[in-house]
């Protein structure tokens, strides 16, 4: 009964402005998976979007992937995925950040064979055993499932989805909140994956949630000093003057200064250019350059908006014995940085979430244009080429008529629900570090790792 009302319950929602959680891709999916930085997984999960889901009944499941396992510590990712496995399964995962899409790659396999690079960068972790889990969900359903990928910006939402269909299907890159509408990926004739626009960081949250979890523009707003500020009273003084090579320093504004004088970014007449440092500190802990990790919560209790039988409900049809086995093959085949070169990190606890719903009936319409499907590979190698040269053309046509629209804007902060107009200038803009427009949340393909 609950089931057969969720759909009404939902369009009540939305109609009223109740909410701000990605509604359509919700009621789409049979499997959520909610995406988190292994660096700060507490910080990644948003009680909003998990309340709706474990509320929504019928047999809708939430599954937790612990991106970017290679940035923290073995010993610190072996204890959240003990942690995180009490209230959700919970998949340790490490992206592919090479994948070339499909016209380059087919191209390419024309002319020579492929050479395979075996680099670290290029190699994904955890697919299998996410996939695995996947198909078993499909055979207890016996149906096809549709699944949701959610996240905060820069978590590796599309990366995990070019990693699973083994091809860059989605745009991936450092620049926050660029995806603006849904678009579905098939992996196989079984799954299919939903991409969806990151969840925005409400400005109700902590400094340091905005400074990390935020897609508005930092610069702008005139907090730039208040999240570089926020990111050093929360981590090691000792371990930022090693990590990035400098002396002592009192407060934001001297580390920024020498920072600046370290890197070069000098103005005219060599006066250090604070700003830009600023931006470059941001740039480093929101993508995949700075390992750092963040410590457990002293109390285990379950969370305050879960129970102990929605605990249950949610972990029902999963073997979580094979997955906890899978999960530490996973772990013996990636290689860490030392605990001692992390940086230790005390996160900010659950960000409460909002997202733009920028005309997402609008991004639907053309949803089966930019459908990524197995049927397609049975043209020929020309007519793949034309085709995903249109669909790119008819892809890109999408998102700009989404980004000159101003639809109205659904928000939830702190439990209170608002309506904003839709004439009203957005507050959540993008904080872009360059002017690349297409790009989405993900790894950085040209950062090395710590």
């Amino acid at each position: 009964m609950i089931s057969e009302m969720f759909p009404v319950m939902l369009f009540l929602i939305l109609w009223m402005g109740m909410c701000s959680i990605p509604l359509q891709v919700i009621e789409a999916s049979d499997i959520v998976l909610q995406v988190l930085d292994a660096r700060d997984p507490l910080g990644c999960r948003c009680s909003q979007v998990e309340q709706i889901i474990t509320q929504s009944g019928g047999n809708k499941k939430l599954l937790l992937v612990l991106n970017k396992i290679d940035l923290v510590p073995r010993e610190n990712l072996e204890k959240w995925l003990h942690y995180l496995k009490n209230e959700f399964p919970t998949v340790a995962f490490k992206s592919s950040m090479q994948l070339k899409d499909r016209s380059v790659q087919e191209k390419k396999l024309t002319k020579k064979r492929a050479h395979i690079d075996l680099s670290r960068g290029s190699m994904c972790f955890g697919s299998e055993c996410l996939l695995k889990l996947l198909r078993e969900h499909c055979k207890t359903q016996d149906k096809a499932i549709q699944v949701g990928v959610i996240g905060f910006p820069n978590v590796g939402k599309s990366s995990i989805i070019n990693s699973l269909k083994e091809v860059r299907v989605c745009n991936v890159g450092p620049v926050r909140g660029i995806t603006k509408c849904m678009q579905t990926v098939h992996i196989d004739k079984q799954i299919k994956m939903i991409d969806s626009p990151s969840i925005i960081a409400a400005l109700s949250n902590s400094a340091l949630a905005l400074a990390l979890r935020t897609t508005t523009d930092i610069e702008e707003s005139g907090k730039l000093l208040d999240a570089v500020n926020a990111i050093l009273k929360h981590c090691s003084k000792q371990q930022m003057m090693l990590y990035y090579n400098i002396p002592d320093f009192r407060n934001s504004v001297e580390f920024l200064t020498l920072l600046a004088q370290k890197r070069g970014m000098l103005k005219k007449g060599g006066v250090p250019d604070t700003e830009s440092a600023a931006k470059l500190l941001l740039y480093d802990w929101t993508g995949a350059k700075v390992s750092y990790h963040s410590l457990l919560p002293s109390s285990r209790s379950l969370s305050p908006h879960l129970t102990k039988e929605v605990v249950a409900e949610m972990q029902q049809g999963f073997n979580l014995e094979e997955l906890a086995k899978d999960n530490m093959n996973t772990i013996k085949a990636v290689k860490y940085p030392n605990l001692a070169s992390s940086i230790v990190f005390q996160s900010s606890g659950l960000t409460n979430g909002t997202i733009e719903e920028n005309e997402l009936t609008e991004g639907t319409s053309g949803l089966e244009n930019m459908e990524t499907s197995e049927e397609g590979e049975d043209l020929t190698e020309d007519d793949q080429d034309s085709d995903e040269e249109e669909e790119a053309v008819e892809e890109e046509s999408d998102v700009q008529t989404s980004s000159k629209t101003n639809p109205a804007k659904l928000s939830v902060e702190d439990g209170s629900l608002e309506k904003q107009p839709a004439g009203e200038q957005s507050r959540t803009l993008s904080f872009n570090l360059d002017e690349t427009t297409d790009q989405d949340d993900a790894y950085d393909f040209n950062t090395d790792y710590v």
